[in-house]
């Protein structure tokens, strides 16, 4: 097989991913629904499928995953939000992917990589709404406050599903650990 070929094949299996990994997303970003009336907006599990899209396979199944997954749930349950989710949560994946891998080298402790990836890729999901509903949708600063708790909350209930997935995952497929 050409190196072309290979990386033809490379290509087609990382899309493939992605786009499952999106469709998950949005199956548990819908699943579970809790309104938060002052944004419109609401809490969800679908932080916990973009962790593992981005822990197990990187940067870009966690960008696809988490944009594209995200902001089709949005386009369903609060489409004033689809176009921030899409960029935001496509960042968070990024971020918990590439961070992961990158401290991943430096360090021995998976579950410590993952957590402090998670944590720095949630923050910016948390920063990026305060900052979309003020901007974007034109929220009072007190109004975009209201939601930061249970985007923390959804970052977290994601860490605490996401890493013994990750682990478990790791240990029947050891070479998703590289």
């Amino acid at each position: 097989m050409s190196k072309e070929q290979q990386t033809v094949i490379k290509t087609v299996l990382r899309l493939a991913i992605a786009s499952v990994f999106a469709a998950l997303v949005c199956i548990a970003t819908l699943t579970i629904v809790i309104s938060i009336p002052a944004t419109s907006g609401y809490f969800n599990l679908g932080e916990t499928v973009i962790y593992i899209a981005a822990l197990l396979f990187g940067a870009f199944a966690g960008a696809i995953a988490g944009g594209a997954g995200a902001a089709v749930a949005d386009m369903i349950v609060a489409p004033q939000f689809a176009l921030g989710t899409l960029i935001i949560k496509g960042v968070e994946g990024a971020i918990v992917g590439a961070l992961h891998r990158k401290i991943q080298k430096r360090s021995r402790y998976r579950s410590l990589s993952a957590a402090i990836a998670i944590i720095i890729g949630g923050l910016e999901m948390v920063a990026g709404y305060f900052i979309y509903e003020q901007l974007v949708l034109g929220y009072p600063f007190a109004v975009a406050l209201v939601e930061i708790p249970f985007n923390v909350v959804q970052m977290v209930a994601g860490l605490a599903v996401a890493l013994p997935i990750m682990h478990a995952v790791q240990r029947v497929f050891p070479q998703l650990k590289s």
